[in-house]
């Protein structure tokens, strides 16, 4: 009788143990599905940006300011507090987003749109967004946010970038600067006196996201070649 008890409980536990597999394996393969999706049509759309790209110096004409709640922000997970911003128009839409310009990041296999101001959720949860300065490609420095999920998208690898990597920014003009790494540290995620800095009058651009336990900011400057 104990034997007969005990077999239909090792029974019952064994049965839970394959649901949970099986449960883990098919999110597993439904997140995977997801992030290659998502990279695919990232990918494709900055491989076809603007067609033909120039390389060539930042293009200082046709800002705009841009007004960023900053109460909003703060009430986005993983996203930064925000301000004053300025950027040149966005064209070619993403997803029903404007488009500010694109990201590559060779280092982190990183292709994204840089989408337009101002932040929300869904925004993040579709590609990195544009988030304070005086846009892609300018004199001065521009901001950059995007979630990490932990799982290689958006900038999610950030904390694997190290000082001398390059970045490769296109903005609408067509114009592509090279970017180069020369700061990385954490902050917390109320800090923005690092927005406004002395780029001693070249273009710079700032990288946000959030730590694995999302209790701090990983922060990247990096400044054009």
């Amino acid at each position: 009788m104990f034997e007969s008890k005990y077999s239909k409980v090792l029974t019952v536990i064994l049965v839970i143990v394959i649901l949970a597999v099986i449960g883990l394996l098919g999110f597993l393969s439904y997140d995977f599905y997801q992030n290659s999706i998502i990279t695919k049509d990232t990918s494709d759309f900055v491989d076809n940006f603007q067609g033909e790209v120039t390389e060539g110096e930042a293009n200082n004409d046709n800002t705009e300011s841009l007004n960023i709640d900053a109460n909003a922000l703060n009430e986005i997970q993983d996203s930064d507090s925000g301000g004053r911003s300025s950027s040149t128009t966005a064209k070619k839409p993403y997803k029903g987003f404007g488009v500010l310009g694109t990201i590559e990041i060779p280092a982190t296999d990183v292709k994204y749109p840089v989408l337009e101001p101002n932040v929300t959720t869904k925004k993040l949860e579709t590609a990195v967004v544009f988030l304070f300065g005086t846009g892609l490609n300018q004199s001065g420095n521009s901001v950059i946010i995007g979630h990490n999920y932990r799982n290689g998208l958006f900038f999610s690898n950030n904390k694997k970038l190290k000082n001398g990597d390059k970045i490769y920014i296109t903005d609408n003009s067509g114009k592509k600067l090279t970017y180069t790494i020369y700061n990385k540290f954490e902050t917390t995620p109320e800090d923005t006196s690092f927005y406004q800095r002395d780029t001693g009058g070249k273009p710079e651009i700032t990288l946000s996201t959030c730590t694995d336990d999302s209790k701090a900011r990983i922060i990247i400057f990096a400044k054009a070649d």
